[in-house]
């Protein structure tokens, strides 16, 4: 099975405004939960769950309503002449909402590993979104971008993905961390020097 993707929850603050935005200079930050999430130590269980949800639980449902359809199908075409219409009916039913879901079946399954994956990241977005806050309030940002939004992206020292890594005192990768140091911005988190880790699986 191809690896899934996990996306995350859209972001609700494409816009983030201070109550008294006039009287404030303004202040521009960019943003991308992503980036945070990838740097979480243990992010990739949420792959390997999503993996064995799909082969325990979702491989498991589809061979059941394969298994169901087949046998719907063939009872019916064995003993319809014979059924009462109301018995008819209601297997006539079955008989079509297992062959929908058997014929939908990708679909069907991005939609519930879809569900489990928010069900998974819940966590970890929770303690990201709580430090996004906390840095935007602390540091008085006005507006806040999704960095893809951005035709020109921001520098590093307006990069909040940073900072809320630093505030969850996440490692960060070699790379960021020496750049940090070459424009004099502190690094932060108490463990750098890391490789990147890999993003968190996110759907198409």
């Amino acid at each position: 099975m191809k690896k899934i993707l996990v996306v995350c929850v859209a972001l609700t603050l494409s816009l983030v405004f201070s109550n008294n935005t006039k009287a404030q200079q303004l202040k521009i930050g960019v943003f991308d939960e992503e980036s945070v999430l990838g740097l979480f130590p243990d992010i990739q269980k949420v792959q390997t769950a999503l993996d064995q949800y799909a082969q325990d639980s979702l491989k498991g449902e589809y061979d059941y309503t394969l298994s169901e359809f087949k046998r719907q199908d063939s009872t019916f075409k064995k003993d319809s002449a014979t059924m009462a219409p109301s018995v008819k009916a209601l297997m006539q039913k079955d008989i079509a909402t297992n062959y929908s879901k058997i014929v939908n079946w990708q679909q069907y399954q991005q939609q519930m590993l879809q569900a489990k994956q928010n069900q998974l990241l819940e966590p970890y977005l929770k303690k990201v979104y709580a430090a996004f806050q906390e840095v935007v309030a602390e540091q008085k940002y006005t507006w806040v971008l999704k960095k893809d939004a951005c035709v020109i992206p921001g520098g590093l020292a307006d990069n909040i993905s940073i900072k809320v890594a630093q505030k969850l005192k996440l490692p960060l990768p070699q790379d960021v961390v020496d750049e940090l140091k070459r424009q004099g911005l502190p690094t932060g988190s108490t463990e750098t020097g890391t490789k990147p880790t890999a993003k968190p699986p996110v759907k198409h």
